[in-house]
């Protein structure tokens, strides 16, 4: 299993319309061979000190796959391309961190 941790950075202003866009989405990551979890979060306000925000600009995506194989085919999933299509004017930044377990 691999752990994905995406961030992606938009416009200011324009992160609601990136969610309704993902809501739209995550169904249909969802059903894709491999995909154990595809969740799209922002930052939770907490009293934690140790937390650091990326800000009111930014999603989230915290996935789960089964492998990096199920990982690749769904970068290539027609309903991906398509999402890219609807948010490419919003996005200003990705950054992506896959991670596998140790333990």
């Amino acid at each position: 299993m691999i752990h994905v941790v995406a961030t992606i950075e938009v416009k200011e202003g324009t992160r609601d319309q990136l969610i309704a866009d993902f809501k739209t989405l995550v169904p249909l990551v969802l059903a894709e061979d491999g995909c154990i979890q595809y969740d799209p979060t922002i930052d939770a306000e907490t009293s934690i000190e140790l937390q650091t925000a990326d800000g009111a600009n930014c999603l989230t995506v915290v996935e789960k796959w089964e492998s990096e194989d199920a990982l690749k085919k769904h970068l290539e999933a027609p309903h991906m391309n398509e999402h890219r299509k609807n948010v490419g004017d919003l996005v200003t930044g990705i950054k992506i961190k896959i991670y596998e377990s140790v333990c």
